[in-house]
Formats: C-alpha cells, sequence, structure tokens
C-alpha cells in the first residue's frame, strides 16, 4: 500500500468515519474519470484543487464539485490573501498527494480548506484518496467535518 493511500486510510480511521476505500480499474485522476469509475455523477465528485497564499506562501485546498471551477478573484476573496495555483511540486511537498489523486484528509502539513455548498446537494460524494486510482464516498457533511474546511461560494 502507498504511503498516500495509507495516510488518507488512517485520518479517516481516526476521524471514525468507516469507509471502503477503492482500487478502480482505470484511472480516477480527473473529475470525469472519477465518475465515471464511481457510476456517479460528475457534481458527486469532491475535487481538490490546490492554490496557494501570494503573501505567506501557505497552501489553501478547494473542495469543489467536479463540475465546477475555482474561481481566482472569488477564491482570494474567500481566502483573504491573493491566491495563485499551486505547481506540482507544491503540492506534493505540503500534501504529500501528487496531482490527481490529492486527497482532502491526510495532508503532510495543515490546510485551510473551503467547501463548495453544491457538495451538500447529494447524501454522498466521492473523493480522491491519495492515488490516481484510489476514491471513496463518503456524506458531504462529514466530509465538511473531517476537513473543518468552511463552506464558502468561491465557483465560477
Amino acid at each position: 500500500m502507498s504511503k498516500s493511500l495509507a495516510r488518507v486510510k488512517a485520518a479517516l480511521q481516526s476521524a471514525g468515519e468507516p469507509v471502503d476505500v477503492l482500487e478502480m480499474a482505470e484511472t480516477t485522476r480527473t473529475a470525469a474519470d472519477a465518475a465515471k469509475a464511481a457510476g456517479c455523477t460528475l457534481d458527486q465528485i469532491a475535487k481538490s484543487i490546490v492554490f496557494q497564499s501570494e503573501d505567506t506562501g501557505q497552501i489553501v485546498l478547494f473542495l469543489t464539485a467536479g463540475g465546477n471551477q475555482v474561481d481566482p478573484v472569488k477564491a482570494a476573496a474567500v481566502a483573504d490573501h491573493p491566491l495563485s495555483r499551486a505547481d506540482a511540486d507544491r503540492v506534493r511537498s505540503e500534501t504529500g498527494f501528487a496531482i490527481g489523486g490529492v486527497a482532502p484528509v491526510g495532508h503532510l502539513k495543515p490546510v485551510t480548506a473551503f467547501f463548495d455548498p453544491r457538495l451538500s446537494d447529494f447524501a454522498r460524494v466521492w473523493a480522491a484518496a491519495g492515488t490516481p486510482r484510489h476514491i471513496f464516498a463518503i456524506a458531504p457533511d462529514r466530509l465538511l467535518a473531517i476537513t473543518g474546511a468552511s463552506v464558502a461560494d468561491f465557483t465560477a
């Protein structure tokens, strides 16, 4: 088992969340790929999009519905910092995950997180589990609680 996957499982277990992490036969690197693999709608995929503060350098995680896009201007307003997209090296060094497998939990360092209210429209959503082939289903309210994210309007 990869270290990334193990961290996600441990974070979910420590939060008391009994979820099954599934290994898919095909990649789940994109929201469309994940939705196809999970047999759900695109918006039931909880994408983890990572930005960084241009002031402090800290990363900021935006958990958004698969069909939504993070609006950089709204995201900066919500985060109260100018933001830019974090590059792949920064994402890996801060979260411990490669782009395409960034999980909402199990990061190497604490992150500030924001949650797209669209995700709450579903009984369950699917999120990356630390690799481009592993995903897990979870109730949106539990995902919100476990991540400590703030619900905010940051999508285009």
